[in-house]
Order: structure tokens, then sequence, then C-alpha cells
């Protein structure tokens, strides 16, 4: 299992609806892009840290694991905006205006990226995906989502295990060996997932699949209160933007 996944099933909010925290997290997210970088998506990253580390319960190391990925990302998008290449001043140059408009993006990206992990790291996929069938996808769309996302997991086991044997066995000790045990981990882990997937193919057969999975989803209700003071938050942080906007501009 994922740190991500394994947080979001021991999340303080695990048994709230997804519909109460997508109205925060995601509304987080589009407070991000849509609000003026400063001070709005500033605004929207220093809560998204507070209500992560404060009532989600978010441990500080585990969500720095899990937002560095993200980061890093919003630091590329963003360095290229700091240089231009061609004109007067040679094949490349400072942009003119480039700090301002990547502390611009680098603000709205990793706000952003917040409000998604703030969804993440309290709902769990397994109580996500089956109720999005009740909000009109197809459920074949959503068994294949189902099946891909709990094959994921054997599929990284087969491969952390075929790693331990490989350097159990000195797969590693140079570079042409870790080459070779790398190709070797490729083909034996494209072997074992098709093996996989030929035996689960067998069991639904034997089963009497027709064409729907049905599993159990843990009973929860839309928390009026919890989604009212998200709504509330959220249109707090856009009037506070916008008061702020014209000072600080």
């Amino acid at each position: 299992m994922l740190p991500i996944d394994a947080a979001a099933h021991s999340s303080r909010w695990r048994r709230r609806h997804p519909v109460d925290k997508a109205v925060l997290g995601l509304g987080l997210t589009v407070l991000a892009i849509s609000l003026p970088p400063w001070p709005g998506a500033a605004l929207v990253l220093v809560t998204a840290l507070v209500v992560l580390l404060g009532p989600a319960g978010v441990p500080g190391r585990r969500l720095w694991r899990a937002y560095r990925v993200p980061l890093g990302f919003c630091v590329t998008g963003a360095l290229p905006l700091l240089v231009q290449v061609g004109g007067p001043d040679g094949f490349l140059s400072a942009a003119d205006g480039g700090a301002v408009r990547a502390g611009e993006l680098l603000l709205r990206t990793s706000a952003a990226s917040l409000g998604v992990l703030l969804f993440a790291f309290t709902t769990p996929m397994s109580d996500l995906l089956p109720r999005l069938v009740r909000a009109g996808v197809p459920a074949p769309v959503v068994d294949v989502a189902l099946v891909t996302y709990r094959m994921s997991f054997l599929l990284l086991d087969s491969v952390r295990r075929i790693r331990q044997a490989q350097a159990a066995r000195l797969g590693h000790t140079t570079r042409a060996a870790t080459w070779r045990s790398l190709g070797g981990l490729g083909a034996t882990a494209f072997v074992r997932a098709f093996d996989r997937a030929a035996r689960l193919q067998s069991g639904l057969a034997g089963r009497g699949y027709d064409g729907t999975l049905r599993v159990l989803v843990p009973e929860a209700r839309l928390s009026v209160p919890f989604t009212a003071a998200s709504v509330a938050l959220l249109a707090a942080l856009a009037g506070l933007t916008l008061v702020l906007e014209g000072p600080l501009s």
C-alpha cells in the first residue's frame, strides 16, 4: 500500500463522505488557480497547510514526502520563465519580469497541489471509486479503474520482492550487474502482471461475473455543517483576497 493511501485509511476524516472533503480540497484547488497569485494563492497555500496539519491530522513528515514530488514539478515548470532564448541580449538571457511570473506560477501550482493532497490524504480510493457509479460514471469505466488500482499494489509488491531477491543474490554489486538485474526485474514483473490478470479473469468468470464488480462501500452521510463551513472558508478566502489585493499590489 502506498504511504498516501495508508494515511487516507487512517485519517481522522476517513468516515466523512467524499463529497464533503471534495468541496474543501478541490475548492481550495479551484481558488488557487482562479484567484490572483498574490495574495490569493498564498492564502490558499497557508490555509491548506493549516487544515492538513491541524484538523485533518496528517503527519508533517508524511505530508512532505508526498508533497515534494509535485513541488519538484512546480519548481521545474517555473524555472523556464526566468530566461528567454534569443533576442538582443544573446542566445540565452534573463527574461523581463521572469522572476515575478515564475513566482506567481510557483505559488499557484504549489497551492493547487496542496488542495489536491488534502483530498487524497483524507479519501481512500476504495471509498471514492465505487461511488462514482452513482454520480453517473459508467460502471465498466469504474470497474477498470478499481481493478487497475488494486492490481497496482500487487505489482508494486512483486517488484519489491524481486528487488530483494536480486539484492540477496548480489545483483546490485556492480553497474553491469545492476543493469542485468533491472532488465530481469522488468521482464519478470511483465510476466507476473499478465499472469495475475489471467488468474483474475478466470476467478471472475468462475464467480459469475456479469460486467459489474459489486463491493461494499462504507456508509457515510453528507455533513451539512461541514460542507457549509467549507463553503464559508472558501468564500472568506476569496473575500480576503479581494480586500488585500489593492493595498498589497
